[in-house]
């Protein structure tokens, strides 16, 4: 425990009037206080009270440092009324960061209709696929992968980041449609230069493990643009699961290899607010949560109406 708060104590005390009623507002014991108030006599080398059975008194010294200490209470005070009302405040920018294509994704309904409904809150987005401080660089929230490397963060879950083997109609109507993952290797593949292991594509089937050498003539550390190339006829690609929702739907892109298992990534909504949010930084937060509730029920829905077009 710290001066400031031995000081505050001091204060507490001399407005209860007995150490029974000012370790009751403080939630300690009267053992407790009677030894913080001893303490600080000790550390400032003073007698800061008379004690009798009856009454508290204080001394010459006692008397000089209860007007400091009484101030360092009301400043508290005041301090915590000045961050409850930024806690409370629906207007201000909210900083957050997250990686490119995901962020891609979501601004457009995040400037559009989260916008129009809280025109206060000003949002500055960050894209970036390295490391961002938070507590550093001053960012409210942040959508990881990897969120046990730093214990002064809160993590929530957000979604399920599934990759997703993809071609256009008019590829496949050049190109045989790969049937199982060894088939990939006479097609022209996508890869993403952002992965050390890019020419491996790693499927799961009835838990074996299959690992396919895949190649092709064009390789980018952008999903967005291997997006683009699919889009285009260029080849076969594999893109995460939320940025494919309207394209599965519409058909401008067929998923191919359903039955095979690909890595699923966890991403999580991160913040440095052990406390609880501020409520200009839980609305963005709330609004990610169900952005992302909404994009898993697309991709389901689009699940459903492709199998009801090829039952098996």
């Amino acid at each position: 425990m710290s001066d400031l708060d031995d000081l505050a104590a001091f204060a507490t005390l001399m407005q209860a009037g007995s150490f029974t009623l000012a370790a009751q507002h403080l939630g300690w014991s009267k053992g407790q206080l009677s030894k913080r108030i001893s303490q600080l006599e000790s550390r400032y080398a003073v007698q800061l009270l008379h004690r009798t059975t009856r009454r508290l008194s204080l001394t010459t010294a006692g008397a000089a440092l209860l007007p400091q200490a009484q101030a360092l209470v009301a400043q508290m005070e005041r301090s915590q009324q000045v961050l409850a009302r930024l806690h409370d405040d629906l207007a201000g920018p909210v900083r957050m960061t997250a990686p490119v294509s995901l962020g891609e994704t979501f601004f457009e309904s995040l400037l559009l209709e989260f916008a129009a409904n809280h025109p206060k809150v000003q949002i500055e987005l960050d894209l970036h696929n390295g490391f961002r401080d938070l507590l550093r660089d001053g960012f409210d929230l942040a959508i990881r992968t990897d969120v046990a490397s730093d214990q002064r963060l809160v993590a929530r879950p957000l979604l399920a980041m599934q990759e997703v083997t993809c071609a256009s109609p008019a590829y496949l109507a050049s190109h045989s449609q790969p049937e199982a993952p060894d088939q990939l290797a006479g097609h022209q593949c996508l890869l993403n230069s952002h992965f050390s292991g890019r020419e491996e594509w790693t499927y799961h089937l009835n838990h074996e493990r299959q690992v396919v050498k895949v190649s092709g003539g064009f390789a980018c550390n952008h999903y967005s643009l291997l997006k683009k190339a699919a889009l285009m006829g260029a080849g076969i690609a594999r893109l995460p699961s939320y940025m494919l929702h309207e394209e599965l739907a519409n058909g401008k892109l067929v998923w191919l290899l359903r039955a095979y298992e690909t890595r699923s990534t966890p991403l999580y909504l991160v913040h440095p607010y052990p406390g609880g949010l501020p409520k200009r930084v839980q609305l963005v937060a709330d609004y990610l949560q169900g952005w992302a509730r909404r994009s898993g029920e697309m991709l389901l829905g689009y699940l459903e109406r492709a199998d009801r077009r090829n039952p098996s």
